[in-house]
């Protein structure tokens, strides 16, 4: 089965596109399924399709949430139609499964005040000029764009050359889109672009060392920051900002940006080309932030609404 799940992320990987996360949460929720099969000494081969209800069922029987049992039948769906069409199937059991569906919870954010208190604290976070610099830079440009941490954190340095006032960002297997800069984040790329090439010149000339393609380069083995570090990053800013860092994630900054973006008057359709979403429906868990606008508009401008 770990042959067959090495394959099916291989061909993910190769002609879906598939992003680094996704292949692992492909593979870790795989695995639980062939570990639950082994148990009962069934293997992918022969698993049928009450064989797949019977664990979504253990899943829902261990407390596991809609989603992530959403999630675990969608990498099953996934493998069984690649073993199909690739021929170690003769049938696709999982093809007539349906999922328990997601919750549509409102995704934590952050009040405008609680962003500018962020961006305030991490223009002076760091212990070097050069930290306050990136720390500044790395939150300005977040909250600015929304971003996905995983897209900020691996930006190319050349994105950013000419003091751009749109970046091109790469997405979600590979699907690349414009997100505009804000005159704060412009000015907090341009001023940490420039420590960073100052710094990087004098290395090079001192220890011959390659200059680094990242916006945010790290000694590490990714070659830029690594999302776990600005996760950490982040929080510290939140604890100085007096801000319970329990609010405070990379996520909620790119909800915050989706929900404040949307409380300025910007349509879904706006919104979701700036997230990346591929389907409007992602982007419309945001419409809550509309309800109070609408109310507000039928009370100002509705006749009958004004007479009363």
């Amino acid at each position: 089965m770990e042959r067959r799940i090495s394959a099916f992320l291989e061909a993910q990987a190769a002609e879906g596109g598939a992003a680094r996360n996704t292949l692992l949460a492909y593979g870790r929720d795989l695995r639980d399924f062939a570990g639950w099969l082994a148990h009962r000494g069934l293997d992918f081969e022969r698993a049928g399709q009450g064989d797949i209800e019977s664990y979504l069922v253990s899943c829902d029987a261990q407390g596991l949430s809609k989603a992530t049992r959403a999630r675990r039948l969608s990498a099953i769906r996934q493998l069984y139609r690649f073993a199909y069409e690739d021929g170690w199937r003769t049938d696709n059991p999982a093809i007539r499964l349906s999922g328990p569906g997601r919750d549509r919870r409102l995704p934590g954010t952050l009040t405008t005040a609680e962003v500018d208190a962020l961006l305030a604290t991490a223009a002076g976070h760091g212990r070097t000029g050069a930290e306050r610099l990136r720390n500044a830079c790395l939150l300005e440009v977040l909250y600015a764009t929304g971003m996905r941490v995983s897209e900020l954190v691996a930006l190319p340095v050349a994105a950013a050359r000419g003091d751009p006032r749109m970046l091109l960002v790469r997405g979600k297997g590979g699907k690349e889109r414009m997100v505009p800069l804000s005159a704060p984040a412009r000015a907090a790329l341009s001023a940490w672009l420039g420590h960073r090439d100052a710094e990087e010149e004098a290395a090079r000339i001192a220890r011959r060392a390659q200059p680094s393609r990242h916006l945010f380069p790290s000694a590490g083995a990714a070659g830029h920051l690594t999302r776990q570090a600005f996760h950490a990053l982040l929080k510290d800013i939140a604890v100085r900002a007096g801000i319970p860092p329990a609010r405070v994630s990379p996520h909620k900054l790119r909800h915050a940006f989706a929900t404040h973006l949307l409380a300025g008057g910007a349509d879904l359709r706006t919104i979701q080309t700036l997230l990346g979403h591929a389907d409007v429906s992602t982007t419309e868990i945001y419409t809550h932030v509309l309800d109070e606008r609408l109310r507000a508009l039928v009370l100002d401008h509705h006749p009958l609404a004004r007479d009363a």
